[in-house]
């Protein structure tokens, strides 16, 4: 088990990382508000999940231990493997999660890419005892310090592509939360995540 990584960050996509350990370049998968808080070059510890399959072994990458077991205990309900795991805490920070379930709020589960109303509500019943009552009362989305490694527009654009939105509707998402990007200071992309994908879930 590799608990975390501690290093330079070599390279940045939108939705991994690669930060360099003794010499080797590591590469994790990570959320784009994960993402969003590292700089090439600078150094950074990210907690992490080893995901061992047949045909691969997958690393992902998180802001924090809390984001990391909440991920691991997503997947101990039926039918959430990592891939969406990691969706629901792209749209969704811990503590929402955890609030969600304890509410019993099913719309808040279906704004995740690849969540129907029947998912939801067999997943509420499911992770009800499992992860717990929330532990603050922190904001929806986790704020950042530092602006975007790229143009803000195209990594919300690959972020949404990447949850499997087709192209035209992530690039009206992005357009959609354009003012509140522009509205002064550096963007933080995990916010206009969440705000572009409750933006979808609205026009369904």
């Amino acid at each position: 088990m590799i608990a975390f990584v501690s290093g330079p960050v070599a390279a940045l996509a939108p939705g991994s990382a690669v930060v360099e350990v003794g010499g080797v370049g590591l590469l994790l998968q990570c959320s784009p508000g994960t993402i969003a808080g590292l700089r090439i070059g600078e150094s950074t510890r990210l907690a992490t999940s080893l995901v061992v399959r047949e045909d691969s072994l997958t690393l992902y990458g998180f802001a924090d231990d809390d984001e990391r077991q909440v991920f691991e205990l997503l997947q101990t309900a039926s039918g959430v493997g990592p891939r969406l795991a990691q969706a629901m805490l792209a749209v969704h920070t811990p503590d929402a999660l955890r609030l969600a379930v304890a509410q019993g709020d099913e719309k808040a589960l279906t704004a995740v890419p690849g969540i129907g109303k029947k998912g939801a509500q067999r997943l509420l019943l499911e992770l009800k005892d499992r992860l717990g009552a929330p532990l603050g009362t922190a904001p929806a989305a986790r704020p950042t310090t530092a602006s975007a490694p790229a143009s803000w527009r195209e990594q919300l654009h690959a972020a949404l592509t990447g949850l499997g939105y087709q192209p035209k509707d992530a690039e009206e998402a992005v357009d959609a939360v354009a003012p509140q990007a522009e509205a002064g200071g550096e963007p933080n992309v995990g916010a206009l995540l969440r705000a572009a994908l409750q933006t979808l879930n609205r026009s369904r």
